[in-house]
């Protein structure tokens, strides 16, 4: 099994869809967070514009993830949905 990857579930209330999505352990939040939201202004035909208001928030508990932080140093894991508001 890869262990540089985790497979989460990302839900997009402006956009009113879910995705599973694989993210690189290795990688800070808010990269992650930026590559997402260009691969959703692209899929969505620019209906997602990117904003740098914009974060991620645990779907269990409503946390804010830290943009600086490591996507290995949070407790996302295989399985794990999360939001992007």
């Amino acid at each position: 099994m890869n262990k540089n990857k985790i497979l989460i579930e990302l839900l997009v209330p402006s956009l009113e869809k879910t995705y599973d999505l694989y993210v690189p352990v290795n990688k800070k939040v808010g990269t992650v967070k930026r590559l997402i939201e260009d691969a959703l202004a692209d899929l969505s035909n620019k209906n997602y514009v990117p904003r740098k208001d914009t974060n991620f928030y645990s779907y269990e508990t409503g946390n804010i993830y830290d943009v600086n932080q490591t996507i290995i140093d949070t407790d996302l894991e295989n399985g794990s949905k999360i939001i992007l508001i």
